[in-house]
């Protein structure tokens, strides 16, 4: 390829970017938001969230994507930037997503944690600040990191907004060259390239998270276990 068409390529990767990261912290907080609603005791915070979460579950996000360009617009009388619509279309569905990691891993506590919360005094709020979420967070990126990972590949949906993603900017250059294995080889090796550092960013994230979580103090260095005299071991 041209150095013309790299720099399109190259492009599309910077726009995939962004629609990755907007999208991704919106439906973070989504997922937080309504995870933690559909433990609340509440039957109708529990019920909206629960309701919420099957809705953005049910749906396509491709048609989802649709909606929010071309079907709010003429409804509200404004209209989104492909980047925007994009980033609120995969936010809220990702996001239904994620509150089920979030709800599963709040459930997955084990309930005497819970219940010296509550011995402590603890509120609601409290329990889940400083005893819930912190035994939870680790748990759930595993499964956020697969999350990520479809997240990214669902960014070339906005490619039929006319959005300049890098599944948009492949398809210029495939006209452009009139060679597909080409550029859809460059295209995968890109993808996976993303989907493996961010796969890497993730598994650190997990291991800080996790360090001192469940553990004991540290041994000093050097220290040798004692056994006590008149044990009988020799």
């Amino acid at each position: 390829m041209t150095s013309g068409l790299w720099e399109r390529v190259l492009d599309g990767v910077w726009v995939t970017i962004q629609l990755l990261v907007l999208s991704a912290l919106l439906a973070t907080a989504v997922s937080f938001v309504v995870g933690i609603a559909r433990t609340h005791r509440l039957w109708i915070v529990r019920f909206l969230a629960g309701f919420y979460t099957e809705v953005f579950r049910g749906t396509s996000a491709l048609v989802m994507i649709f909606w929010v360009f071309f079907v709010l617009p003429p409804a509200f009388g404004w209209q989104l930037v492909p980047l925007w619509a994009g980033t609120l279309a995969l936010g809220l569905t990702y996001g239904a997503y994620g509150s089920e990691i979030v709800r599963g891993a709040l459930a997955a506590v084990d309930p005497a944690q819970r219940e010296g919360g509550i011995a402590l005094s603890f509120t609601p709020w409290q329990r889940m600040k400083l005893i819930l979420l912190p035994q939870a967070v680790p748990e759930m990126i595993p499964p956020f990191s697969n999350l990520l990972i479809e997240l990214l590949k669902g960014t070339a949906l906005v490619s039929v907004m006319g959005m300049g993603d890098l599944a948009f900017s492949a398809n210029l250059v495939r006209l452009a060259l009139q060679e597909s294995a080409e550029i859809y080889t460059y295209i995968l090796i890109i993808y996976f390239v993303i989907a493996f550092l961010l796969t890497r960013s993730m598994r650190g994230l997990e291991r800080k998270l996790k360090a001192g979580v469940g553990k004991g103090p540290k041994k000093k260095a050097g220290a040798a276990a004692r056994v006590p005299e008149g044990s009988g071991v020799s």
